[in-house]
């Protein structure tokens, strides 16, 4: 079947505020009403329950902030990313910043395939002792394995911890930096980070700062037979 785009672009955006606590579906409907809004021509998938061609790079649980998030979209037509961006933000709700558009490849692999890990702020709302956690981190950085469960099923969070560290959160407040695998199956949850550390979740504020992908692979140029005289 004969594609019905003619371009892909990656929004970066921030979602912060009111948003805050809107799940992920709720989210794509929000994006998906102001593209509509601002006239963007975005294709849509074939079939009976049609729907926006668009991907994130990772779900945010409800309840957390952001400045970095992921989403890609496709066009029928070909729109210069500034101008995308200047139409979008137009008619888009309170809560939600696209502060950046970029074309990409349209045979580039699928946006959440491409995700390796996220950086995530963590403020502390509780009072804390800070010799306490800088103990409690360091045991937990120390640990071969800390085996927890989602869902009914057991996996090790340990590997999924790459950086953790102590760090002021906002407002002066005490907090904690973490980065975490973001993989395909195998992702690193910060408030399974905070239960880890005897922290209650409900008692912290989370930002994701930053997420990181793996580079789309580059195809090599096709073999030369060099010429040979006889």
């Amino acid at each position: 079947m004969q594609a019905n785009y003619v371009q892909r672009l990656r929004l970066t955006f921030r979602k912060f505020g009111p948003t805050r606590y809107i799940g992920h579906l709720d989210l794509a409907r929000a994006l998906e009403r102001s593209l509509n809004r601002a006239a963007i021509p975005v294709a849509y998938t074939q079939g009976f329950n049609r729907r926006p061609r668009m991907q994130f790079a990772s779900p945010l649980p409800l309840g957390f902030i952001s400045d970095c998030e992921l989403a890609d979209i496709w066009l029928t037509e070909r729109v210069a990313p500034a101008t995308a961006q200047e139409q979008i933000m137009s008619r888009m709700v309170p809560g939600i910043d696209i502060y950046d558009v970029t074309e990409v490849a349209l045979d580039q692999p699928a946006l959440q395939t491409l995700t390796r890990a996220a950086s995530y702020l963590v403020t502390l709302l509780d009072p804390v002792e800070p010799a306490a956690l800088a103990g409690s981190v360091t045991a937990l950085l120390a640990s071969p394995s800390l085996l927890r469960e989602r869902r009914g099923k057991a996996y090790d969070l340990r590997p999924l911890v790459l950086n953790l560290c102590l760090q002021a959160g906002e407002e002066g407040n005490p907090g904690l930096a973490m980065s975490l695998a973001l993989l395909p199956g195998e992702t690193g949850r910060p408030e399974a980070v905070l239960e880890a550390l005897g922290i209650d979740p409900q008692m912290a504020r989370i930002s994701r700062t930053a997420i990181v992908l793996a580079e789309p692979a580059v195809e090599p140029p096709p073999l030369t037979t060099a010429a040979t005289g006889d």
